[in-house]
């Protein structure tokens, strides 16, 4: 019987971007630079490294389609070097890969890397991702872009739960506002200003209920980690990051085939976080897990990702976030370094980019941020819609 893959891997360096519009760097001056901080944070040298992965989601602006331009990048020393693309779960997607190869034995130090030049494609938010969905005829889904698709989530929550269009709106607004005043304390972050819950309130409406400050924005980025076998860690550093789960969920659509599906959470996150769950050994997540890197693509998601993740139960999440739970000092803080509303998306790099603060977080390193004392982190990745999606959650600690 599978055992998973709790406390068998451990990151013992990592590096990340800052993230942003960066017209003056290139996909390979991204790359570079997180990885000469992740060796130089690991102690090691690119020679020792045996296999690496590299996630990116498009083609555009230097990427490309094959692996080729990590290594081009990096000038790796012709070892295997695979590329793997799973929406917005493609950075985790690479760090599972490394991790497993490790953990099999097929090699003792492994690279995961993700990176995404989304600026430089003039795109003003994601790319369509309708014919990746299967979606080409698009008369049948007239609202099926992004905002639209979460936009029709959030209304479905709020009558559900039976949250008026004011009271909604602010408890997304809370949640957005708790970020962007994370995001202020972290110099890696792409944007990095208070922004009050009035103001976002009053914010022009991008598809209702969900206005401007309740969607992240579009950057460039790139974020690494290099992981070993748990046993060896402390041979590289003295306070290595352990895994204690990797899962993912993708669904085969059937959401949007019949009427079980309520339309106010996201189906694939509950299963991918019951399956890490239980190749964590957690139980309770509620007083378990410390703190939560979760997919903010918009305000609607992470307050729906609080309950499909089992730290709020069914419909009450709202009373959690005002009474501050998850702030920065609240009991589990969500979004210490800002999530998505303020570092952006750079697709490849986001999962890497939330795994990178919790190691910092762990290693007591965050500055301003810092939480006390944490024990267990999560990371969750969510692409495509609410009703078809991938979705990736990943367990750390710090102690085997």
């Amino acid at each position: 019987m599978a055992k998973g893959i709790k406390n068998e891997v451990a990151i013992i360096g990592m590096g990340c971007t800052k993230f942003g519009e960066l017209w003056n760097k290139s996909a390979a001056d991204l790359i570079v630079d997180a990885f000469v901080e992740a060796i130089e944070d690991a102690g090691i040298g690119k020679n020792d490294i045996d296999a690496a992965w590299f996630g990116t989601c498009f083609d555009e602006v230097n990427v490309g389609k094959s692996a080729l331009a990590l290594s081009k990048a990096l000038k790796l020393p012709f070892i295997p070097v695979t590329r793997v693309e799973n929406f917005c779960a493609s950075g985790t997607e690479s760090f599972r890969g490394a991790c497993y190869a490790v953990a099999s034995g097929a090699c003792d130090i492994a690279l995961a890397f993700g990176a995404e030049k989304l600026k430089d494609t003039g795109y003003g938010g994601l790319p369509d991702f309708g014919n990746l969905l299967g979606l080409e005829n698009r008369s049948t889904f007239p609202n099926m872009t992004a905002p639209g698709g979460f936009a029709l989530m959030a209304t479905t929550y709020f009558d559900k739960y039976g949250l008026s269009a004011e009271e909604g709106k602010r408890v997304l607004a809370h949640i957005s506002s708790k970020s962007h005043h994370n995001g202020t304390l972290n110099p890696k972050a792409h944007l990095r200003r208070e922004v009050s819950i009035e103001q976002i309130m009053k914010a022009p409406i991008v598809a209702w209920p969900l206005g401007l400050f309740d969607c992240c924005g579009v950057s460039d980025g790139a974020a690494c980690a290099i992981v070993v076998r748990a046993q060896d860690a402390k041979k590289y550093r003295k306070d290595p990051i352990y895994v204690k789960s990797l899962q993912v969920a993708v669904t085969s659509g059937e959401e949007m085939a019949h009427q079980s599906w309520d339309g106010a959470h996201v189906e694939t996150t509950t299963r991918a976080g019951i399956k890490a769950y239980k190749e964590a050994g957690i139980t309770n997540p509620r007083e378990e897990i410390s703190m939560m890197e979760v997919h903010d693509c918009f305000s609607i998601t992470e307050l729906s990702t609080y309950e499909d993740l089992q730290i709020s139960p069914r419909g009450k999440a709202a009373e959690d976030v005002e009474s501050g739970f998850f702030d920065l000092d609240g009991k589990i803080p969500c979004q210490p370094d800002g999530g998505l509303k303020c570092f952006g998306h750079p697709i490849g790099a986001s999962g890497l980019r939330m795994i990178y603060e919790l190691y910092k977080q762990f290693q007591g390193k965050a500055d301003q941020r810092q939480i006390e004392n944490p024990r267990l982190g999560l990371t969750h990745n969510l692409g495509g819609f609410p009703s078809m999606s991938v979705v990736s959650v990943a367990i750390f600690g710090s102690e085997l």
